[in-house]
């Protein structure tokens, strides 16, 4: 699992594409903190390192993430969002649910507004003032939208992370706010057992 709160952007060196999926190098200095089978988020999306390195890791991305991730359409040369695991006892899990789409991005005072869009199905996981995770940044919902919602970003997060190359049309991976989900689970439970 992960906290959102990203450490280091990295800088895409490679990715290598065939029938079986992608294998991506991200130079980083994170890198020389991780070793081979720990887990690391790049843009939000849960990792397995597979060769780790003093200034750079490679990892395998299986073709179903490439299809409900933003990951399929890395080149060479992008950025992207990093943030090793937590250990044991420190929400973000890096396990996006979909992808949104940015429909506005405004200059608001020192900060930008972000406008995404996200499926129907997600929406009633998302609460003003709740959290949320775009590319595996963790933020709090400013406003419901009627297709989605809206993020106010502060400078630091605009600085330390590459929200704040996101334009109208940008697609994103999104995370949902996993309390959500296990409160409706538990909702539907006791809705089944007759105690609602």
């Amino acid at each position: 699992m992960f906290t959102g709160i990203i450490r280091e952007i990295g800088t895409v060196e490679e990715v290598e594409r065939t029938a079986d999926g992608a294998r991506l190098r991200v130079s980083a200095g994170v890198a020389s903190g991780l070793g081979a089978g720990d887990s690391v988020s790049v843009d939000g999306v849960c990792l397995t390192v597979t060769s780790p390195g003093d200034d750079a890791f490679e990892a395998d991305v299986m073709n179903q993430t490439l299809s409900v991730t933003t990951l399929g359409t890395l080149n060479a040369g992008g950025r992207v969002n990093l943030e090793p695991a937590l250990r044991a006892g420190e929400l973000v899990q890096g396990h996006v649910d979909s992808t949104g789409e940015v429909t506005s991005a405004t200059e608001d005072g020192f900060a930008r507004r972000l406008r995404v869009a996200v499926p129907e199905g997600l929406r009633r996981y998302v609460a003003e003032h709740g959290s949320v995770a775009i590319d595996g940044v963790s933020l709090t919902v400013a406003a419901l939208t009627p297709d989605g919602l809206e993020v106010s970003l502060i400078p630091e997060t605009l600085e330390r992370t590459t929200l704040g190359d996101l334009v109208e049309g940008s697609e994103v991976n999104v995370e949902v706010d996993v309390v959500a989900r296990y409160a409706e689970r538990l909702v539907q439970g006791l809705q089944n057992e007759g105690r609602t």
